[in-house]
C-alpha cells in the first residue's frame, strides 16, 4: 500500500471526530443525569410557561457548550511518529504530551460505533505494555489514514510482522446468521433474563414513583394487586407467564450474540490472530500469539450436541486495568477442528493430552456443600425478612437437589492434567471449561491453605498471570509443591516472550 500520509508532523484527526466527540460527551451527560430528565416528565404539569422557556434556554446553552468543548478537544489533540516513538498531544485547560516507544505497542484494534459508521470512519485504539494511562484512543480516521497509521507502526515496531497477507488468506473461522441463531440458542439465558427483570422492575419502580406524585397510588396498588392475584389463581395463566419468560430469555440472548459477534471472522497468519465482529459497534482486533497467555475452551451439553464450542483468549494487560472485559476476547460457534487448530497454533498439546489426570481431593465437595448452605440460609433468611411468610421455605424442597447435583457435576468435572510445558484445568458444572496455560507465562505462584485443609495435607494452588488469576482447588500438598517448584524452573529458565 502507498503511504501518502508519513506521519511525521503533528496530525489531526478527521473533521468529523468532531461529532464523534460529541456524541460521547452527550452520552456521559445523560447517563450521569437521566434522573433529572425523569423528574422533569414527572412534575411537567407543574412548570409554568415562563419556567420552560428558562429550562430549554438553559438546555440549548449546555448543548452548545458541549459542542464547543467538543472543539477544543478535537483541536488540540495531535499524533505523529518520529524517532521510534508514537507522539501524542492533548488537552484544552490541562493539556498532556505522551510519548510511547513502538517497541512497546502491542496491540492496534478498530472500532465503528453506530456514529462511526454512519460517518463512515474508525477509532484506532493502540495498547501499550505499560499503564493503561498510556493506551492512545483516535476518535475518527477514515480507513484509508487508519491502515497507513497502522502499517507504519508495524514496519517500525519490531514487536510486529508485516501482516498484508493476512487478509488474502481464507479465514480460520466465519459465521453466518444462521450459526449466530445455533449459538444464542446455547448460551445463558438466565442472564438475559435477569438484565430483562431489573429493566423491568427498575421502569415498574419509576412508575410507580410518577403515580405517586399524581396521587393515584391507591388505584395503581389496586390495579397490580387484582392482576397479581389473577394470575396466581391461574395454573394456565403461570404456564403462559412462565413460558413468555423463557421465550424473553432466549430472544434477549439471541439480540446479544447477534449485535456482539455479527459477521465474526478470524483470519490467521504466523504470530497473530485478526478478529472481526459487532453490528452496532464494530471491532477489528489483532492479537498477538505472545499476548495470548492463556486460553478457556468452553461447551456446554446443547453446544455438545451442535459440535460448537466458544473459545476465550485471556492476554496480557499491564497496569490498572478497571474492566476486565478488555483482557478477554471471545469467539464463538468454533468447530472441532477450528479448536484444534487454535491449540496447535499456541500450543504443544500432543503430551499433555496423554497425561494422567489428576482430580482433586474430596474437601473440595464438602467446602462447596457448606458455602452453598451459607447462600441458602441467606436467601431464606431475605425471604422471610421481606414476606414474613412460612410456605416460601418449601421452595427448598425444589433448591436442596438442584445445588446438590451443581456440586457433584461441578466436582465431577475438577481435574488438572500437566505436561513439560502445559497445565489443563477442567471445571464447570452444566458446562465445562478447559483452561489451557503454559508454565512460563506465570507471574507469581502462591500455596494457600486454611486450617481445615492443614488437618488434611491439601492446598489451593494459585497461578498468576498477566491476565488474571488461575486455580487448581484442594489439591494434595506434596503433588502441589512439585507443582510450585516445576513451574519456578520452567520461569526462571525460559527465554520465550510472555508478551
Amino acid at each position: 500500500m502507498s503511504s501518502t500520509h508519513c506521519f511525521t508532523e503533528f496530525s489531526k484527526q478527521s473533521p468529523k471526530g468532531i461529532l464523534v466527540i460529541y456524541g460521547n460527551l452527550l452520552y456521559k451527560l445523560l447517563k450521569g443525569t437521566w434522573f433529572l430528565l425523569f423528574l422533569f416528565i414527572k412534575d411537567f404539569s407543574k412548570i409554568t410557561e415562563e419556567t420552560l422557556g428558562y429550562i430549554y434556554l438553559g438546555i440549548a446553552v449546555v448543548l452548545l457548550l458541549f459542542l464547543f468543548r467538543a472543539f477544543l478537544l478535537y483541536k488540540n489533540f495531535q499524533f505523529k511518529i518520529a524517532e521510534g516513538h508514537f507522539v501524542l498531544k492533548q488537552g484544552i485547560f490541562k493539556k498532556t504530551d505522551t510519548s510511547v516507544s513502538l517497541d512497546r505497542i502491542q496491540n492496534i484494534n478498530f472500532k465503528q460505533n453506530i456514529i462511526q459508521q454512519l460517518i463512515q470512519v474508525y477509532e484506532v485504539s493502540i495498547e501499550t505494555a505499560g499503564s493503561v494511562k498510556t493506551e492512545i484512543a483516535i476518535k475518527a480516521l477514515s480507513y484509508e489514514r487508519a491502515q497507513e497509521l497502522k502499517s507504519q507502526i508495524l514496519l517500525t515496531s519490531p514487536s510486529f510482522e508485516d501482516d498484508s497477507e493476512m487478509l488474502e488468506e481464507k479465514p480460520l473461522l466465519k459465521i453466518s446468521v444462521l450459526e449466530l441463531l445455533k449459538v444464542s440458542l446455547t448460551e445463558n439465558h438466565f442472564k438475559s433474563l435477569l438484565l430483562f427483570l431489573a429493566i423491568l422492575i427498575g421502569l415498574y419502580q419509576q412508575v410507580k414513583d410518577l403515580i405517586k406524585s399524581l396521587g393515584k397510588t391507591a388505584d395503581f396498588d389496586s390495579y397490580f394487586g387484582e392482576g397479581a392475584a389473577v394470575i396466581y389463581g391461574s395454573l394456565v395463566l403461570i404456564t403462559i407467564f412462565l413460558l413468555l419468560l423463557i421465550v424473553i430469555g432466549v430472544l434477549g440472548s439471541f439480540v446479544r450474540v447477534f449485535l456482539f459477534h455479527f459477521n465474526l471472522t478470524v483470519f490467521v497468519k504466523d504470530q497473530a490472530f485478526e478478529i472481526n465482529q459487532g453490528l452496532t459497534t464494530k471491532k477489528s482486533i489483532l492479537l498477538k500469539k505472545e499476548k495470548v497467555q492463556s486460553i478457556t475452551i468452553s461447551t456446554n451439553p446443547i453446544k455438545e450436541k451442535l459440535g460448537i464450542s466458544y473459545v476465550v483468549f485471556k492476554q496480557a494487560i499491564s497496569g490498572k486495568v478497571v474492566k476486565k472485559k478488555y483482557k478477554a476476547i471471545k469467539i464463538v460457534g468454533c468447530k472441532a477442528a477450528q479448536v484444534a487448530k487454535i491449540k496447535e497454533l499456541l500450543f504443544d498439546t500432543e503430551k499433555l493430552e496423554a497425561a494422567e489426570k489428576h482430580h482433586v481431593d474430596g474437601y473440595y465437595k464438602t467446602r462447596m456443600y457448606f458455602r452453598s448452605s451459607i447462600v441458602l440460609f441467606l436467601f431464606n433468611l431475605i425471604l422471610y425478612i421481606s414476606f414474613e411468610e412460612l410456605t416460601l421455605f418449601f421452595w427448598n424442597i425444589l433448591l436442596i437437589p438442584v445445588f446438590g447435583l451443581l456440586i457433584h457435576l461441578s466436582f465431577k468435572k475438577t481435574f488438572y492434567k500437566f505436561s513439560r510445558d502445559l497445565l489443563l484445568l477442567g471445571s464447570g458444572s452444566l458446562g465445562t471449561h478447559y483452561s489451557y496455560l503454559p508454565f512460563f507465562k506465570v507471574q507469581n505462584i502462591e500455596m494457600k491453605q486454611n486450617i481445615f485443609q492443614e488437618k488434611r495435607n491439601i492446598v489451593d494452588l494459585v497461578f498468576q498471570t498477566a491476565a488474571g488469576k488461575i486455580k487448581i482447588p484442594c489439591i494434595n500438598k506434596d503433588k502441589a509443591v512439585e507443582i510450585y517448584n516445576y513451574t519456578l524452573y520452567k520461569v526462571e529458565n525460559s527465554t520465550a516472550p510472555w508478551m
